[in-house]
């Protein structure tokens, strides 16, 4: 029998953190075992560490990806000011509420990432600090930086926001939580530095 070659084991493990990424923040963390993340790639428990050294290490690496996602995402927004306020609406929409496994995985797995270990997080950061200096670049062209402190708080703000309305039962209050979530974004989007 004649072994997988190379480009094959990466589609693999590509195929794994895809499906993962999608499951996890579905799931959650701990309600998504090696067996269902392999079973969803359409593996066997035994092909789990040909690609990854431990769950942790899969989920590191799956939710690093998804925040490259969230960065590919944002290139469809228009430049500047504009962009990031319909990046806010579209954030803070109940098509994103509704729909975890399609979204954004710091609202769907912030609590269970900050129970992680530093490895783990140490990417988390990374990979988040990596968004919000494009989201800052599209703020403050000329200085980024200057603009890091208030896009992480509008980052919060967003994420937090999304967090309560998918947890509410009652829909019309999440409705609200939304459109007072985007009006609390944009007060900060607008407030003058200092």
């Amino acid at each position: 029998m004649a072994r997988y070659g190379k480009e094959h084991k990466q589609a693999t493990r590509q195929r794994i953190i895809e499906m993962a990424g999608r499951r996890l923040k579905r799931d959650g963390i701990d309600g998504s075992g090696v067996a269902t993340l392999m079973k969803d790639a359409g593996l066997t428990n035994g092909a789990f560490y040909a690609h990854f050294e431990s769950k942790e290490d899969l989920v590191a690496t799956a939710v690093s990806e998804q925040l490259r996602g969230q960065r590919e995402w944002l290139t469809s927004f228009p430049p500047g000011r504009d962009g990031v306020e319909l990046m806010v609406r579209t954030y803070l929409s109940p098509e994103h509420r509704d729909n975890p496994e399609e979204g954004c995985p710091s609202a769907a797995l912030l609590d269970e990432l900050g129970r992680c270990t530093d490895p783990t997080k140490q990417t988390y950061t990374g990979s988040v600090l990596a968004v919000i200096d494009d989201i800052a670049a599209r703020l403050a062209p000329g200085d980024p930086r200057s603009a890091r402190t208030k896009t992480l708080s509008i980052y919060a703000l967003m994420v937090g926001t999304l967090q309560l309305a998918r947890a509410l039962a009652d829909r019309q209050l999440s409705d609200d939580i939304l459109e007072q979530g985007i009006r609390n974004a944009l007060t900060v989007l607008d407030a003058p530095e200092g």
